[in-house]
């Protein structure tokens, strides 16, 4: 279920457990049943209107907020999402409600130094496409440096930020990384490993005075101000 994009894993789990699901309009109520190709599963209304309630929050993460959980006595950044924090320009018709803070959890994550777009949802299967081994949606930062070597950065350690570099023993993914004005890069990944961005800058003698995310696939970042938020559109996707 997870893999045709129906559920998350935990979903599935819930669903098949409450009767919700049936494989060729028969119940299934049995985890880890084997599914055949050529069968078809379908789940009942109930979790369609389940899973459409929701909620996926965009916010424009401040330094000084940790992405998940509190640490070292940094505030998470779902404290952000309460309705004064709400973006007045958010087009949603949605209405803000306490419910929609239980498990909505970040779909990826920005270090506490970052700026910029942080996706929370409680959508498994949103989490899934952003997160999950196999994603392939680029993610665009603009990202302010200093070189810490006479001169300017050579264009043999740009074309290495694009594509060369190695870390943790493993090559990076191809980047696309470019020169935005006299000290600010554009970089755009397809993967996130931890401190990636500066870790590659300092590979090739840049430090990162500034880090800001502007895009997830389609959706971007846009007027949305510093420590606001506002919900994931109906006609968005990522």
């Amino acid at each position: 279920m997870s893999e045709l994009g129906l559920s998350s894993r935990r979903e599935a789990d819930d669903w098949i457990a409450k009767g919700w699901v049936r494989v060729d309009g028969k119940v299934v109520n049995e985890l880890g049943s084997k599914v055949l190709p050529h069968q078809k599963i379908t789940v009942e209304r109930q979790a369609a209107a389940e899973q459409s309630k929701r909620v996926t929050v965009l916010i424009n993460k401040p330094v000084g907020f940790v992405s998940g959980q509190a640490e070292d006595g940094y505030k998470p950044a779902v404290v952000l999402v309460k309705p004064e924090n709400r973006w007045a320009d958010d087009p949603s018709p949605e209405q803000f409600h306490p419910t929609q803070l239980r498990s909505l959890v970040p779909a990826g994550r920005l270090d506490i130094d970052s700026v910029g777009l942080l996706v929370l949802t409680q959508d498994g299967r949103i989490a899934r496409q952003l997160i999950g081994e196999d994603t392939a949606i680029e993610k665009e930062y603009l990202v302010r440096v200093q070189y810490t070597k006479p001169g300017k950065l050579p264009d043999a350690d740009l074309k290495k930020l694009n594509h060369g570099l190695w870390m943790d023993g493993k090559p990076l993914l191809p980047a696309k990384v470019r020169w935005q004005n006299d000290d600010q890069l554009s970089f755009t990944l397809k993967e996130g490993r931890k401190r990636q961005i500066r870790r590659m800058c300092d590979m090739v003698g840049l430090k990162v005075i500034g880090l800001k995310r502007v895009r997830i696939g389609r959706v971007k970042l846009g007027e949305l101000p510093p420590g606001q938020w506002r919900y994931l559109g109906a006609d968005e996707r990522f």
